[in-house]
């Protein structure tokens, strides 16, 4: 699964051909949840709020590139 960015401790990651609706995983030592790219709400998993926060915070002036991302397959890192 390629790495698309990494912040304080949390590693962001987005699959090639993954399920609906588009997402990006972000998990720590022991905790992952899913967030949607539409409204940067996580969808499931067990992310604590604080690690929400800035899962959100970095993704909020990337959100087209995700998109685009999700969109092409063309996955990278976008740190």
């Amino acid at each position: 699964m390629p790495i698309i960015g990494k912040i304080k401790g949390i590693i962001l990651r987005m699959f090639f051909g993954d399920h609906t609706p588009p997402h990006f995983h972000a998990s720590n030592n022991e905790n992952e949840g899913l967030f949607k790219i539409e409204d940067l709400e996580m969808f499931k998993g067990d992310l604590n709020s604080k690690d929400q926060k800035k899962v959100k915070k970095w993704a909020e002036p990337r959100k087209t590139k995700l998109k685009d991302m999700w969109d092409s397959q063309d996955i990278q890192n976008i740190d």
